[in-house]
């Protein structure tokens, strides 16, 4: 995706227009990757936000067993500052094409860190809960 096709899908995103299926694990990460490339200091913030109010559009409830899950939320966008930090003298456009080709595209990446019963506990799905398996100092390593 060229930056201004990225671009045109965080306006379509932000203004609630996507589907329930175009919100797909690329499409989190890639606007991950936007707010991060754009709005670093807010980025988590936005993120959260959007994310919670997609779901409401689409008719996901956001409730202790499904929606918004704040752990694997903040896994992945410290993965994919570690990426564009390890990346940064890279054009958007291939930045973002490694991003999703990388491990962090698999939707299982984070079961690296966490068990099973940790990661979908209720407590991790609510706020931020510590991996269990391996330190979130091995991202980008």
């Amino acid at each position: 995706m060229t930056r201004g096709e990225v671009a045109a899908f965080i306006a379509e995103f932000e203004a609630l227009g996507l589907s329930r299926q175009q919100w797909t694990h690329h499409a989190h990460l890639t606007a991950g990757f936007w707010y991060l490339t754009t709005e670093p200091s807010t980025a988590l913030d936005t993120i959260r936000r959007n994310i919670k109010a997609h779901n409401e559009s689409v008719g996901t409830p956001n409730t202790d067993t499904g929606g918004y899950h704040e752990s694997i939320t903040r896994l992945f966008l410290a993965g994919i500052a570690a990426h564009i930090a390890m990346h940064g003298d890279v054009p958007f456009e291939e930045s973002l094409r490694r991003l999703l080709a990388s491990e962090l595209g698999q939707s299982g990446w984070p079961l690296t860190f966490y068990s099973r019963e940790r990661l979908f506990s209720v407590a991790a799905r609510r706020g931020w809960v510590e991996p269990d398996l391996q330190s979130m100092d091995r991202i980008g390593s």
